[in-house]
């Protein structure tokens, strides 16, 4: 029975010693932090080369990564790209925009952010090509496009450039 009383008796000094105090009087620090943001931007080649062909066949060929880049940390973003092309020129010589294909092609993402793409026919206004949604913080998106141009019967041979536009918003 001896050891009954010393069990008991080392409870009661624990509950009698000074420094366990209960949570309640403990001290506590408010801690504050910003989280910045930045921009929505985009990246794409500076040059490409389709490659070569007679009159009445298709040239086509990827062009090279594009990306876009959303470091605007918001809780619901959105972006569109979009692509426009001039007429592709040598010298008074043209194959006009409209006979050339945008595809977009497998889009990878990163983050939080549905990417939604669709193939056009090139104009020399905008038209949508990868919609970001659902998006939140940052994110990026990434695809490779093909860029085919159906070559007209009537084209004469030379060397022929346009200028492809981006935009992003």
């Amino acid at each position: 029975m001896r050891i009954l009383p010393t069990a008991a008796a080392s409870v009661v000094l624990v509950m009698v010693q000074p420094g366990l105090a209960g949570a309640a009087a403990d001290p506590s620090t408010t801690v504050s932090f910003t989280i910045t943001s930045g921009a929505l931007s985009m990246s794409v080649p500076v040059s490409a080369a389709l490659g070569s062909g007679a009159p009445g066949t298709n040239i086509g060929a990827p062009i090279g990564a594009v990306s876009v880049t959303d470091d605007r940390a918001l809780l619901s973003a959105a972006w569109t790209v979009t692509a426009s092309a001039t007429d592709f020129a040598n010298g008074p010589s043209t194959v006009p925009a409209s006979d050339a294909t945008y595809s977009v092609g497998a889009v990878t993402t990163t983050g939080t952010i549905t990417a939604t793409p669709t193939n056009i026919t090139l104009s020399n206004s905008p038209q949508t090509v990868v919609t970001g949604s659902s998006g939140v913080g940052d994110n990026t998106a990434t695809w490779d496009p093909t860029v085919s141009i159906s070559v007209p019967a009537s084209a004469v041979s030379g060397s022929y450039s346009g200028t492809l536009t981006h935009s992003v918003a």
